[in-house]
């Protein structure tokens, strides 16, 4: 048991579940669970593992809609699908969705999103909030960072990051931790604010063996 947070990944494609499953697992702070190819198996992975804290549901599914799961499941949900229907949109955020990323998208749309989400879990961790906590708590969901962050270009040390990108060299966490001369979560975080804020673009490099490494680089090099 770690202290990750659980995903849950629904999906009868098992290509596409395989590529989130991917995914997930390069996002630091995530681990998956479970897979699930229907609204049955999803239903089944939710009562063996209780601590999926997450699932990400298709729309369309062998025995019905992932939509009609979001206020089933006892845990967070993002609709992961093709229904491009603003009906079904509306549907999936009435009954409780967090998110509605509609496929194809970039591994790093993903990606931001589930950073977001563990900032927002963060911020809601204690007993209370205030109603400033509550808005960053929202706004790390929808951007992956803090309103604040966004509206001033970003902390002193983001600055500093970009800096480094400067040549047109993508990095890895790793790097700018080292070039930076701080611990590598807190490189991971604010590189996930720069993705977030549209300063910086992420793709995920895979190796022949473990979790595929996140590369950043300027947008456009």
């Amino acid at each position: 048991m770690t202290d990750d947070l659980g995903v849950l990944i629904v999906d009868d494609d098992f290509r596409v579940a395989a590529l989130h499953s991917t995914i997930v697992d390069a996002v630091r702070g995530f681990t998956v669970r479970a897979r699930a190819g229907s609204i049955g198996a999803a239903r089944q992975a939710v009562a063996e593992h209780p601590d999926i804290d997450l699932a990400l549901l298709d729309v369309y599914l062998p025995d019905g809609s992932g939509i009609d799961l979001v206020a089933e499941l006892d845990c967070d949900c993002f609709i992961v699908g093709a229904e491009t229907d603003a009906s079904a949109v509306r549907t999936a955020m009435r009954a409780g969705a967090l998110a509605y990323l509609i496929k194809p998208f970039d591994d790093a749309d993903l990606a931001r999103r589930l950073a977001g989400y563990a900032q927002y879990r963060r911020v809601l961790a204690g007993e209370n909030v205030d109603q400033h906590a509550v808005d960053s708590a929202l706004s790390a969901l929808r951007f992956g960072t803090r309103a604040a962050d966004r509206a001033e270009g970003g902390s002193s040390t983001e600055q500093r990051i970009l800096a480094l990108f400067d040549a047109g060299t993508p990095l890895f966490a790793d790097d700018v931790s080292r070039e930076i001369g701080i611990a590598p979560p807190t490189a991971r975080r604010h590189l996930a604010n720069l993705v977030a804020a549209g300063r910086l673009r992420m793709s995920l490099q895979y190796g022949t063996t473990g979790r595929p490494r996140q590369e950043y680089r300027l947008p456009g090099a």
